[in-house]
Parts: C-alpha cells; sequence; structure tokens
C-alpha cells in the first residue's frame, strides 16, 4: 500500500503561481508513474500530467500545456503551476502507477483514472480572478 499526501495548494489570483508536492510516506516513488488529476466543483476528475518512473518522460492535458511543469524525485513529485486562471480552480489528487513495462513509459491508461492503482486525499487549489 501507498499513501499518499499531497501539498502546496492554496488561494491565489489569476496570474500567480503554485507548486503542489506529493509525496508517500516512508517509502520510494521512483518505481511508480505518477499522474496529476483535478476535480472542479460539479465536473468529473480530469488528468493533468504525467510523468514516467524514470522522469524522462511527460505528458500533459491540452489545457495545462505551456503553464504547468511536472517534475519528481525519489521521494516526490511535483507541479509547478503557472499563469494559473480561474478554470484551474479544482482539488488536485497525485496517483501513482506500478504499471510500467519500461523506464520512460506513459501509457495511454495513464491519461485516465484507470490507470493507477494509489491515490492521494487531494489539496485545494483556488484561483480567484
Amino acid at each position: 500500500q501507498v499513501h499518499l499526501v499531497e501539498s502546496g495548494g492554496g488561494l491565489v489570483q489569476a496570474g500567480d503561481s503554485l507548486r503542489l508536492s506529493c509525496a508517500a510516506s516512508g517509502r520510494t516513488l521512483s518505481t511508480y508513474v505518477m499522474g496529476w488529476f483535478r476535480q472542479a466543483p460539479g465536473k468529473e476528475r480530469e488528468f493533468v500530467a504525467a510523468i514516467s518512473r524514470a522522469g524522462g518522460n511527460t505528458n500533459y492535458a491540452d489545457s495545462v500545456k505551456g503553464r504547468f511543469t511536472i517534475s519528481r524525485d525519489n521521494t516526490k513529485v511535483y507541479l509547478q503551476m503557472n499563469s494559473l486562471k480561474p478554470d484551474d480552480t479544482g482539488v488536485y489528487t497525485c496517483a501513482a502507477s506500478y504499471r510500467s513495462p519500461l523506464p520512460n513509459y506513459i501509457g495511454t491508461h495513464h491519461l485516465t483514472n484507470l490507470g493507477y492503482d494509489y491515490w492521494g486525499q487531494g489539496t485545494q487549489v483556488t484561483v480567484s480572478s
């Protein structure tokens, strides 16, 4: 079992930046593909970004390309969010997947909820206009 804990959310204004972090208590994340998802009020949870086990491959939702950057080290995964917009408001959740045959593999299933095995509780990001 992997217990994921997110941090770094908050209330910001449009155009501001935030950096989210996700850590697994007591263990390394280096064997997992990691993803970030978000859920706005009244909407389905949606994919934001994913990073391969080795960190050499990333994938982003079109809505955040050029503004968000996912990165990782052995113990944490990060989501740097720049030029935030009100539409970025939501609960941001990190997720871990052990289904990764190669170090820099990101499968199509990693772009959906179904591709992940462990989830955090989420951190609230609110962007005011």
